[in-house]
């Protein structure tokens, strides 16, 4: 039996390609909330039916981009403002400044303002 988080990443992937081919807002005019293909990953993962992109159940930003932020600690898809680049939990600047920052003891990225 596979885990929840196989299955969930299995189906983020496959969305991500088809996301990929549609420039069209889920639950606009020509792409209707929860198409059959979200409706099989509800069904598969035992989830509630998905609603339209940023509304109820379903966050902003595309499963993909939400998988991407839970695993960096980021808020590229919008959904987790909590983690905006910025905040407490993700300082100024992307991960690899802040670590040519410690290790030069340098500000390039802006999260070490003591070090100059």
């Amino acid at each position: 039996m596979a885990s929840p988080l196989l299955r969930g990443l299995a189906a983020a992937a496959l969305l991500t390609g088809l996301a990929a081919c549609s420039n069209t807002r889920d639950g606009s005019p020509g792409n209707p909330p929860s198409t059959a293909l979200q409706r099989a990953y509800d069904k598969a993962t035992s989830n509630p039916r998905t609603s339209a992109d940023g509304t109820g159940n379903n966050p902003t930003g595309t499963a993909a981009e939400r998988a991407l932020d839970r695993a960096a600690g980021t808020d590229v898809s919008g959904a987790y403002p909590r983690q905006a680049d910025g905040t407490a939990a993700n300082p100024s600047g992307t991960a690899a400044q802040r670590a040519y920052d410690r290790a030069t003891r340098s500000n390039t990225s802006g999260a070490y303002p003591a070090n100059r």
